[in-house]
């Protein structure tokens, strides 16, 4: 914005000083022309005058002047051209001779009187004018460039601090403050309503979540307790049975969804934080989906078994169980990788990747990758607790083909350390 008042400025400055030094030649040019024939007709009215009374032609002294006389219907002086000779009484402008001329032609008792002025160094001194207005034009135009730019500047000063406060860590502070002009006081007034609008519409929000995933639960209960209570009647045919089933399976699929809600809701900040070894948070996690040995399910680990971590157990856990289970989804059957690079976990498979979308809409609430099942909040549940424990959540192709989901520890869980040996 400054650079753009720094220009529009300049630029109608200079529309101005083209306009004024436009006028100013004019004026000069008139003036000169001016000057010129009144030389001309004082120089030769003082040449015929003398000449008459001493009988003599007298000349001027100016080397830019020629004088020449002859009886008309005879053949011109030397140095006067056919051209010249051939101009009818008055002041006229010539160019047959390349070069621009001033010519003064009178008749007085019977001789004709030719006065040429070459214009010659007016020219030269009217390029000099011009250029010493374009010069100064342009010098003048730089300058107020540089003044406007830096009115401007302060005067938008006030703008970018209050762009700071917008992007920083809110502290409930108003944006309206004592001191602000009238202009910045009515944007600081509307961004304290915009942000109280917000917030309310934050716990409005938040507030249905958190009733709507507690009011579930007692339903939700209920419903997978009776469907227990059927499988365990030895009566029931198969058909039952698996209905059954799909009933326990599906209620524990929104058990989960519930959870998952409510937790999107809240800030979920680390609580008991612990060193935590990472080797074994990740095979507890694939056991967890997984009865059998995890090596024989197709996980393969690159991770120092001493590598551990400061956090919160239960925060990482839901971590890492939501990236393998997403993983597990979209394998197609294939190998699983859990690779620990430095202070970075990632876990990669061999699917069929995001394709050509921004890998990182993944973490969006309720975007689930093609037809397969599931509800949508659990890599976004990984982004909201990465950002709570102040991790940074990753999403990529792979170059060989399948997704790679990563989590950057970055300083605020301290240095993956590896813990002595017999830990």
């Amino acid at each position: 914005m400054r650079v753009r008042i720094a220009i529009s400025v300049t630029a109608m400055l200079l529309v101005l000083i083209v306009a004024q030094s436009f006028a100013l030649v004019m004026l000069n040019e008139e003036m000169e022309e001016e000057f010129i024939d009144g030389t001309l007709d004082e120089q030769l009215h003082y040449s015929i005058e003398h000449s008459r009374r001493l009988g003599t032609l007298v000349g001027p002294q100016t080397p830019t002047m020629a004088l020449y006389r002859y009886t008309p219907g005879t053949a011109p002086p030397p140095g006067l051209s056919a051209d010249l000779a051939a101009l009818p009484v008055g002041n006229h402008e010539d160019w047959s001779s390349g070069r621009e001329l001033h010519v003064a032609v009178r008749e007085v008792d019977g001789q004709r009187y030719v006065l040429t002025y070459d214009e010659s160094e007016h020219r030269e001194r009217e390029a000099a004018v011009v250029t010493a207005i374009v010069i100064g034009g342009l010098m003048l135009s730089a300058l107020s460039f540089l003044l406007v730019y830096a009115i401007a500047t302060r005067l938008t000063r006030g703008l970018e601090t209050l762009a700071e406060r917008v992007e920083g860590e809110r502290d409930g502070t108003p944006f309206a403050q004592d001191g602000l002009d009238a202009e910045l006081l009515v944007v600081a007034q509307a961004l304290d309503r915009a942000e109280a609008r917000q917030a309310a519409l934050l716990a409005r929000e938040r507030d249905f979540n958190a009733n709507l995933s507690h009011e579930l639960r007692t339903p939700l209960a209920g419903i997978r307790s009776d469907a227990e209570m059927l499988l365990t009647d030895a009566a029931l045919s198969d058909k039952a049975r698996r209905r059954a089933e799909r009933i326990v399976a599906t209620t524990d699929r929104t058990a989960t969804l519930a959870n998952s809600l409510l937790l999107l809701v809240r800030e979920a900040r680390p609580q008991a934080v612990e060193p935590i070894n990472l080797c074994a948070a990740v095979r507890d996690s694939w056991a967890r989906l997984h009865a059998a040995d995890a090596t024989a399910r197709g996980l393969t680990l690159h991770i120092d078994p001493r590598a551990e971590i400061t956090a919160d157990p239960s925060l990482l856990a839901l971590v890492l169980h939501n990236l393998l289970e997403n993983a597990l989804r979209h394998a197609d059957g294939r190998e699983i990788e859990v690779v620990l690079a430095g202070r970075c976990l990632e876990v990669r498979d061999r699917g069929p990747g995001f394709g050509a979308e921004d890998p990182m809409r993944c973490f969006e609430r309720f975007r689930r990758g093609g037809t397969r099942p599931g509800h949508g909040l659990g890599l976004a549940l990984v982004k909201h607790i990465c950002s709570a424990c102040g991790w940074t959540a990753h999403a990529s192709n792979r170059p060989d083909g399948g997704a790679c989901l990563a989590i950057d520890f970055g300083a605020a869980s301290g240095p993956v350390q590896h813990a002595p040996d017999g830990h």
